[in-house]
């Protein structure tokens, strides 16, 4: 495939590079569609291919002995996922699961790695990547061992705005994630989340509808935490 056929994808770790800076490197590159639910790959998979999302909604978790789901990350539109099996040659550390319909585009990991190892521009922003990610688990650990769970779902909902660029009165998330999605990603249960959403309506910080989380008060969320 050529490289032009890469590039035209517009993926945020390619921007800004042509096919010249990819020259001499044989680029092989598939795209799959997944179905609502569907797994694009188990956690302690051994598989070494690096993923970009092309559409739709993927998330990564990691299901516990007991069964239960602890989500760690939403991908957004462009971003890519499973490097690190292929940097360390080690299992998949989650699995990553379709919310819906979802479109992504695969790189061979010995293609990855050749890209990691022969152009600094992609070397830097992997690593950048991988740092980013470092800091947000460290920020998530301490709001689990620090924050009430009041204070993690008002510090959830005020970054998940700040990612989707809404945090104003008035912003809108829209294919917002559900209880039971909240609840996983933050150490707890759907019924409390439940509970805590309809709190936060009640004093006139937020107001929800299906798939649906509009602002109406952020500061009322920011005095959570």
């Amino acid at each position: 495939m050529s490289l032009d056929s890469l590039l035209s994808y517009d993926l945020p770790l390619f921007q800004g590079l042509s096919a010249t800076d990819l020259a001499g490197i044989e680029v092989q590159f598939t795209e799959r569609r997944l179905g609502p639910w569907e797994i694009l790959f188990h956690q302690k998979d051994q598989s070494r291919d690096v993923h970009f999302l092309l559409s739709g909604t993927l998330i990564a978790l990691y299901w516990t002995t007991d069964g239960r789901e602890v989500i760690f990350t939403r991908f957004g539109l462009g971003a890519h996922f499973g490097e690190l099996a292929t940097l360390d040659d080690g299992d998949r550390s989650l699995a990553v699961v379709a919310r819906s319909e979802a479109t992504v585009l695969t790189l061979p990991g010995a293609v990855f790695r050749q890209l990691f190892d022969q152009i600094p521009t992609l070397r830097w922003r992997i690593t950048h990547g991988l740092v980013a990610r470092i800091r947000a688990l460290t920020a998530r650990n301490l709001e689990l061992t620090t924050y009430s769970v009041e204070q993690r779902v008002a510090s959830y909902l005020f970054g998940l705005a700040v990612d989707r660029g809404q945090l104003r009165a008035g912003g809108v998330i829209t294919e917002a994630p559900t209880h039971a999605e909240i609840a996983a990603t933050i150490g707890s249960n759907r019924e409390m989340v439940s509970r805590i959403m309809s709190a936060l309506a009640k004093r006139g910080a937020i107001k929800t509808a299906r798939q649906r989380i509009e602002l109406l008060d952020p500061k009322v969320l920011t005095a959570e935490f």
